[in-house]
């Protein structure tokens, strides 16, 4: 029996690592499971495949490379912090916050309880 050509691939646009959009390859859920080490390859070699059920793309497979690519566009939370974190130190060690620091640890209880009443009722 002669062997007939398999269907081409289908093609899907996807937005890469580098956010420009390319057209990836395709393979179904059923052919990704019976032929991974293929499709694996593919992923390798592309950077990118979709991988599709009932006609629908549900899913991604990257590259090592494409994904560390992406995660690495990524901003950074913690630098956001630190640069808060950053800011609130500075204002505490102005000269007036830091006199009220020392004023804060040299006051008697009495002070800090007289404190708290007078700053509970101007909050109302």
């Amino acid at each position: 029996m002669p062997r007939t050509e398999e269907p081409p691939m289908p093609v899907l646009n996807v937005r890469n690592s580098r956010g420009q959009l390319v057209e990836v390859e395709s393979f179904t859920a059923t052919a990704a499971k019976n032929s991974f080490g293929a499709v694996l390859q593919k992923a390798i070699a592309k950077g990118i495949v979709a991988i599709t059920q009932r006609d629908k793309s549900h899913a991604v497979l990257l590259s090592m490379a494409e994904y560390e690519a992406l995660v690495a566009r990524l901003p950074d939370p913690l630098k956001e912090l630190h640069h808060e974190f950053d800011g609130l130190v500075a204002h505490m060690q102005a000269p007036r916050a830091r006199a009220a620091g020392q004023a804060l640890f040299k006051a008697s209880p009495a002070a800090l309880g007289k404190a708290a009443v007078a700053g509970a009722r101007r909050r109302g």
